[in-house]
């Protein structure tokens, strides 16, 4: 065989590796990624909506739940995916997200009648929810495309999602200048473009072992800190001597570069690989050294592992209350029965939903505590750029502690919660200049608890089913904002509100929003919300325990084996393939094609 000659033939070659290659695919998730974020921004815009609609805190701190709600609730994203290609959860993904935020838009700047409120939770619900799509299109078929490298992974895309509210808001700056309202129309078009471009990208691949795998996710990772410590500059620069509209421009175009940067990483990565091909085209002598040991050693990997496949798949509702070992690849109603899957959901609950009643509610508790109004902008990028560190620090750190010592992420997860308490006691005690500490910490925690939750749901469940068990840890996240932002944070501010009014003895007129001053408005729910966290802590400790044989054993060897098996087979001639892989195979294709 020869290899293609150079020109215009081994051209096309090469950019075909590279457009349909694994890191071209990891390349285009980072960008959906750095643009489905937009929920995070709330605190923005919440101002315009409350002014626009005239609604007290308790009605908007209504509609951040069903942000939330629609952020996290993407089983129905999970259940699809299950059956559909990934691209198609992404096109779903993209009409929502313009849709919901469209309409927002249309009703914050009076280009229709006001809806009613049950029609504006709707409208947010339906946007917010298309993040679960992108989630679930982009970032769950890169954990299954890169089993061994999870945590790296979900470390390193979750971390775009954090950085995507400062990077929305430098583009946001630089295109409409102070105009909050825009921004609202912004996060509408914007991701759904981006999901659109890469349709065709995003899609499951074979798993293979690649030995430098960790060194080229590396790589991405420092230009996504690049990309961080650049937008924390720009902040800062920002916040001591103010951004002219052209100063934006500049700043947002440094912001698309580095974007952008990390396909020289592909284009250097697959070009690599493409010429190892075309060496091992020129050189198929090492290649056909097969013996009959590694294919019976194929055929037994193949022949466990339709076994396992016949127990597992005998009768779901049957084995619900039986689930097989941790690892394994649990069954829906498997996971969703077990007391690891409560456990950790009501950590989560209480961990997520503490740090986003203080992420929701920036804008407001800045106007009570005297911050002025720029300042609310800086808090919003100082949240985002503090999530990204905190997503890519629990996910990277975490993975390598878990390789290197077997340090469980459970006990990671149990220090982030403890952490997170020291920001909501600066905003309960209103310590001076405290509000911008505190968007550090929240921040950071915020982040960091999801690239955990997911890990840790990934690994004792299996990934299987990980589509929709990624969506249903997702849920933990507005139940914990119903609680603690609506219940506890949205009524205490309208009861100490009220009071105040009262005491100036000013009658609210009808549609006229309840507006509280001082560290009163938010004290006593950020102290209910430390000892809710103080519950979470404990109520982790408890899987710390239960899981701590589980980590300290080889928890990624049957992913190693599976990858082994992959190349054995492609490794192999077909004349040399045993009967049973051949068998196998067949079977493979025909339910590929029925799927």
């Amino acid at each position: 065989m020869v290899a293609a000659s150079p020109g215009g033939g081994s051209m096309k070659s090469l950019t075909i590796q590279i457009l349909t290659g694994r890191w071209f695919m990891f390349f285009g998730s980072l960008l959906i990624m750095s643009a489905a974020g937009a929920t995070y921004m709330f605190s923005l815009y919440s101002g315009d909506i409350k002014d626009a609609l005239h609604y007290d805190q308790t009605t908007l701190n209504l509609l951040s739940f069903f942000k939330d709600l629609g952020a996290n609730v993407g089983v129905l994203a999970g259940l699809i995916n299950e059956v559909t290609p990934p691209w198609f959860v992404l096109l779903i993904g993209g009409i929502l997200n313009f849709f919901g935020y469209f309409m927002i838009w249309l009703a914050v700047t009076e280009r229709i009648s006001k809806p009613k409120v049950w029609q504006m939770c709707l409208y947010i619900c339906v946007g917010a929810n298309s993040q679960s799509f992108a989630n679930t299109g982009s970032l769950v078929t890169c954990v299954k495309n890169f089993p061994e490298s999870r945590g790296v992974v979900l470390g390193i895309l979750k971390g775009y999602v954090g950085l995507s509210g400062a990077i929305i808001t430098q583009l946001f700056h630089a295109f409409y200048g102070d105009d909050t309202k825009s921004v609202i129309l912004m996060i509408g078009w914007l991701p759904a473009a981006i999901s659109f471009a890469f349709l065709r990208t995003i899609r499951i691949m074979k798993v293979v072992r690649q030995t430098n795998e960790l060194k080229v996710f590396y790589n991405f990772l420092y230009i996504s800190l690049g990309l961080a410590t650049f937008l924390m500059i720009a902040i800062i620069t920002d916040k001591l001597t103010g951004f002219t509209r052209s100063e934006f421009g500049g700043s947002a175009a440094v912001v698309i570069i580095l974007l952008l940067l990390p396909i020289i990483v592909v284009v250097l990565e697959e070009r690599k690989l493409w010429t190892d091909k075309q060496v091992a085209l020129n050189n198929p002598a090492p290649i056909n050294i097969v013996t009959e040991k590694p294919n019976l050693e194929l055929a037994e990997v193949k022949e466990s592992k339709k076994e396992e496949d016949k127990v597992k798949t005998a009768s779901c509702w049957t084995t619900m209350f039986s689930p097989p070992e941790r690892g394994d690849d649990y069954t829906i109603l498997q996971a969703l029965f077990s007391v690891d899957m409560l456990i950790l959901f009501l950590a989560t609950i209480c961990g997520v939903g503490g740090t986003l009643t203080a992420i929701d509610n920036l804008r407001q508790i800045g106007d009570s505590l005297g911050y002025p109004k720029r300042s609310v902008s800086t808090f919003v990028s100082l949240v985002s750029i503090w999530n990204y560190f905190g997503r890519v620090v629990s996910g990277v750190v975490s993975e390598i502690f878990l390789i290197k010592y077997k340090f469980p992420r459970p006990i990671m997860l149990t220090m982030i919660l403890l952490f997170s308490c020291a920001g909501h006691l600066l905003i309960a005690f209103n310590v001076p200049g405290g509000l911008y500490v505190a968007s550090v910490i929240i921040g950071f925690c915020f982040g960091a608890q999801w690239p955990l939750l997911f890990a840790i749901i990934s690994e004792i469940f299996g990934l299987k089913y990980y589509s929709t068990l990624y969506n249903f840890g997702s849920v933990a996240s507005p139940i914990g904002s119903y609680l603690l932002n609506v219940q506890v944070a949205g009524y205490l501010y309208d009861k100490e509100a009220m009071k105040q009014n009262n005491a100036l003895g000013t009658l609210r007129k009808s549609g006229q929003d309840l507006s509280c001053v001082g560290t009163s408005c938010f004290k006593l729910s950020f102290i209910i919300i430390t000892a809710v966290t103080l519950f979470g802590v404990l109520v982790s400790m408890i899987l710390v325990i239960r899981t701590n044989k589980f980590y300290k054993s080889d928890i990624y060897k049957k992913f190693r084996e599976k990858a082994l098996a992959n190349e054995m087979e492609m490794a192999a001639p077909a004349p040399a393939r045993s009967a049973v892989v051949a068998e196998e195979e067949k079977k493979d294709d025909d339910k590929g094609k029925r799927k």
